[in-house]
This record gives C-alpha cells, structure tokens and sequence, in this order.
C-alpha cells in the first residue's frame, strides 16, 4: 500500500476512536528509518491499546501488516511499526 494511503488509512482509524492531537511529521529528509511518524494520545491505558489495535485491524483487513508492534502489554505508549509510517500512540503523561 502507498505510504500516502496508509497515512489515510491510519488517521481515519484514529479519527473514529476520538484520538487526542495528533501529530504528523514527514521526516523522509532526515532519517532513512521511515517517512512518517504519527504520534497521537489516548484518554486511559484501554484507549491507547484500543486505538493502537483498531489501527491494526483496517491495515490488515486491507492486506498490510505491522513489521512490530510494542507496548501493548503497559498500554502507556505502543509503537507500531509499519515500515514508511510508525505510529506512536500515548498516554498524554507519558508524550510530555
């Protein structure tokens, strides 16, 4: 899938699970890792698990699987990896 959908595809997921400030940052030019990172908060442990995994769940369902996925256990902060977009998803405690 192109990065640019899957961008879509990501903010969309978080938009309906009422993600907290998110953040896109197009960081192609500085770093070889990926091309977007997206950082957003959730409200409670259950929510950034939740948005992290519903996230999962519409990338998959459209044939793209995360290369990792960490955090889940703790719920503070879970990064999931998918190669030209990481998403980082956060307790607001825990983004400061």
């Amino acid at each position: 899938m192109e990065v640019s959908c899957l961008k879509n595809l990501v903010m969309e997921s978080l938009s309906n699970l009422k993600a907290l400030d998110p953040v896109i940052l197009q960081v192609a030019e500085l770093t070889d890792i990926t091309d977007i990172l997206v950082v957003v908060s959730g409200t409670s442990n259950r929510h950034v698990k939740a948005l992290a995994e519903e996230v999962c769940l519409k990338a998959k369902a459209q044939g793209v699987k995360p290369l990792g996925v960490e955090g889940l256990v703790s719920g503070d902060w879970v990064l999931v990896d998918f190669g030209d977009l990481i998403l980082h998803v956060m307790l607001p405690s825990t983004r400061e």
